[in-house]
């Protein structure tokens, strides 16, 4: 349960929201664009797409063409700022929200005892 609020007060956010549409265009340009270049499917892009700006790079895909080597160039250098920068944003918020749970808890403990004390 916990999560899904989490999740619905992240997309609720117009900033974290923005966030997760850019990160999703850079995600779909990357996906077209070797769909396209390098004749991968689309599948096959999407993964070459998130293992790429992740930095991961398993290497069991790696571009054949010269407009496919140059576009990685290029995606590399404006995407993997976006994508760390959304995956920590995504961390901050988890860690504020778990934050914000643990102080109510502890609220509601502490009006119980203060209840039963008198």
């Amino acid at each position: 349960m916990f999560f899904y609020r989490t999740l619905i007060s992240f997309i609720q956010d117009d900033e974290y929201r923005d966030l997760l549409i850019t990160t999703i265009l850079i995600v779909l340009t990357g996906t077209i664009t070797y769909h396209y270049l390098e004749g991968w499917s689309i599948i096959d892009s999407l993964y070459f797409s998130v293992v790429t700006l992740t930095t991961i790079g398993y290497g069991d895909f790696a571009p054949k063409t010269d407009g496919g080597k140059l576009f990685t160039v290029l995606y590399i250098i404006v995407g993997i700022g976006m994508i760390l920068s959304f995956i920590n944003t995504i961390q901050h918020h988890y860690t504020h929200m778990r934050y914000k749970e643990r102080k109510e808890i502890l609220r509601k403990k502490l009006k119980k005892q203060n209840k039963d004390i008198k």
